[in-house]
């Protein structure tokens, strides 16, 4: 008797129906203006309940509809706002609760232009220690001496707020004859401190020095991911910019990207990735700012956008969790400023409810680009990703030992980080059919 139930349980669990109400979703988000069809071939008659305001099933603006689940469900996004859609069997019996949250369409531009990066840190990053040459038989550092460490940010000296590295040797001059320290505000990681620092005589220079090696600003090339028209913003490259000597992420208090043209490629082969040489165009014009850098990217405000567009329209962006295995290209810049479509392949797809890097790993499959590149290349990070007409994320790292292959992020968290999408722990008003 025992075996005989089991084996009943499994064939009830393993049915086509079971599996397709487990696999109905509980949660929905949907773009305004962007009609969602579900089709899980239920034998189930139903009333569905929702909020005619908000969202309007089968075309019907009424809250309550009957619905037939052996067919196709269609969902009409009306107004950004949450609801409950509640299907109940001979409406009253319980079957189905979906949360339903309906945001204002947004549809951006994809990038793919190759854009030249100069930004200036928000204070005088240490990369590094050196040592003074105090005497004949004595050196010393004094930045080690004040505990500064590499990737620490030098935001105050005296008083005063300090992101030029020119002003340093004035500072040490002048402490240094004064025979008194100078008083920092260090910034490290997200925690801030005060110190003091004595510069010490190098009698071989015969100069004040602080026994640091500092630097002020940082510059390079990437992609534009995407430009929203409407916000007057752009993403770009996916991932943070770090320093090259440090590897900590760079503060940025000020900065610019310009237009740039891809010069040659160096190729990537298994254990060497290449990459895009590329230059800053001569005279050529400053296309927006640089205020955020963060784990996808950079963000700002853009003033023009770059010629050679492949989209010229803006096209729809999608959710985290519309992202599929499967077929996908990439816009991308591989000579000069031309924007190239090529095909790639989402061989995996992380579910990710909040934001995190690494969200899929994607495959080069175009002959072309493999043979132009050899796969992903220093430089492509930022690429926008397309899927089904829609942008769902960016190129953000190559695999070492198999370039033709790497990770992207999903562009949901880009936008997020970019001010133009709702976080999903930011509620909108809540209404409830009942």
């Amino acid at each position: 008797m025992g075996l005989v139930i089991v084996l009943i349980l499994c064939i009830v669990v393993c049915s086509a129906p079971v599996q397709h109400f487990a696999a109905f979703p509980s949660k929905l988000r949907m773009f305004q203006g962007q009609a969602l069809s579900l089709h899980y071939e239920m034998p189930v008659y139903a009333e569905g309940l929702l909020d005619p305001r908000v969202a309007g099933i089968n075309g019907s603006d009424n809250g309550k509809v009957p619905v037939d689940l052996r067919r196709p469900l269609s969902i009409q996004p009306k107004h950004s706002g949450n609801t409950e859609l509640k299907l109940r069997l001979f409406g009253k019996i319980p079957f189905k609760t979906v949360q339903l949250q309906v945001i204002p369409d947004l549809r951006v531009i994809p990038g793919g232009q190759t854009i030249g990066v100069k930004v200036k840190s928000a204070g005088i990053m240490v990369v590094g220690h050196h040592l003074v040459k105090a005497s004949a038989n004595k050196k010393i550092s004094p930045g080690e001496e004040a505990k500064l460490r590499l990737g620490d940010l030098i935001v105050e000296i005296n008083g005063e707020p300090c992101n030029d590295i020119t002003k340093i040797a004035a500072f040490a001059e002048s402490a240094g004859r004064n025979r008194s320290p100078m008083r920092m505000l260090v910034q490290r990681g997200k925690d801030r401190f005060r110190t003091t620092l004595t510069p010490a005589y190098d009698v071989e220079d015969k100069a004040w020095r602080l026994g640091l090696y500092i630097r002020d600003s940082a510059a390079g090339v990437g992609t534009l991911t995407f430009y929203a028209p409407d916000q007057g913003v752009y993403g770009a490259l996916g991932h943070v910019i770090t320093d090259m000597d440090t590897q900590t992420p760079i503060v940025v208090g000020s900065g610019e990207i310009l237009q740039s043209k891809v010069t040659s490629i160096s190729k990537s082969q298994n254990g060497e990735p290449g990459e895009k040489r590329a230059s800053f165009i001569k005279e050529g014009r400053t296309l927006g700012s640089v205020e955020r850098n963060t784990s996808f990217g950079i963000f700002g405000r853009m003033k023009a956008l770059p010629d050679h567009a492949y989209h010229a329209d803006p096209i729809p962006v999608a959710f985290a969790e519309e992202v599929e295995e499967g077929p996908a290209q990439i816009l991308t810049v591989v000579n000069g400023q031309k924007v190239e479509r090529f095909n790639i392949e989402i061989a995996h797809v992380s579910r990710q409810s909040a934001p995190a890097t690494k969200g899929m790993v994607i495959r080069i499959t175009d002959p072309k680009l493999l043979e132009r590149t050899g796969g992903i290349v220093q430089g492509m990070s930022g690429s926008p990703i397309i899927q089904k007409g829609k942008l769902v994320g960016a190129v953000t790292h190559v695999f070492v030992n198999d370039p033709t292959s790497g990770y992207g992020c999903f562009i949901e968290w880009m936008l997020q980080d970019a001010g133009i999408m709702l976080n999903s722990t930011q509620e909108q008003s809540t209404s409830k059919a009942v």
